[in-house]
């Protein structure tokens, strides 16, 4: 009877009452720990597994024609059918890694390609073609004034993107506008892939200009079939470039 009641007085005592929670919440402290280190273990590798399975991006190689209004495709129902496209389908053919980006804006003149190169060359082509000055000299520009913008657009390339190699479009005048003047702009485009050392097109227009069945009701922009000719002409200076 006195052994009954001694177990009944230690159930009853507030110190064991105690003891017992402690050693309780222990060890719900002790699992509560272990657990969230596994979790936080788990989310270590996870996080260390997805660093390591990460590639780069890789980008294609860029062309980058910057013109005007024959560059643009200017009348065409369709820019596919302007020459940068017709470039593009000829490098995608060869399974070459190159993207052509078409930057021509219609009416550009030599001084409106200058105000805008800084941010067009951001892009950093791998290939920049040069093709302005046919609206100078249609409205009879300077000579000078042509030459000093087109000099600085290169000039810009050179400087910001040094990796880029430049191709500079020649361009002529029909004979309305002077011998003297017609003559001058023909040569400027000379003296300057010279000088500066670049790839030439001597006549973006060659075997199109003058021809009324290749251009259209205007007389000075390629159709669609222009357009093919235009981008051999330039496709003959770009192919050694690329391949």
């Amino acid at each position: 009877m006195c052994e009954a009641q001694n177990k009944q007085l230690q159930s009853n005592h507030p110190v064991l009452h105690y003891t017992k929670l402690l050693k309780f919440c222990y060890f719900i402290l002790v699992l509560l720990l272990f657990s969230c280190g596994e979790s936080s273990s788990k989310q270590e590798t996870k996080t260390t597994n997805t660093s390591t399975t990460e590639t780069p991006e890789t980008k294609s190689k860029t062309i980058l024609c910057f013109g005007d209004s024959i560059t643009a495709g200017y009348g065409l129902d369709d820019t596919n059918d302007a020459y940068p496209a017709v470039i593009q389908q000829k490098i995608d053919s060869l399974q070459l890694d190159y993207t052509v980006i078409n930057s021509g804006v219609s009416g550009e003149t030599s001084a409106g390609g200058k105000s805008r190169i800084d941010w067009v060359i951001k892009q950093t082509p791998t290939i920049f073609l040069l093709e302005l000055g046919a609206n100078d000299g249609l409205r009879g520009v300077p000579i000078s004034e042509t030459r000093a913008n087109l000099q600085a657009i290169i000039n810009v390339v050179k400087t910001k993107s040094p990796d880029t190699k430049i191709i500079l479009a020649g361009m002529q005048l029909p004979p309305n506008m002077g011998t003297t003047y017609t003559s001058n702009f023909k040569q400027l485009f000379i003296d300057l892939a010279i000088e500066n050392n670049i790839g030439f097109i001597p006549f973006i227009l060659e075997n199109v200009g003058g021809i009324s069945e290749l251009n259209q009701r205007d007389g000075i922009h390629p159709n669609i079939t222009g357009h093919k000719i235009v981008a051999q002409n330039v496709w003959e200076v770009l192919k050694p470039m690329i391949q």
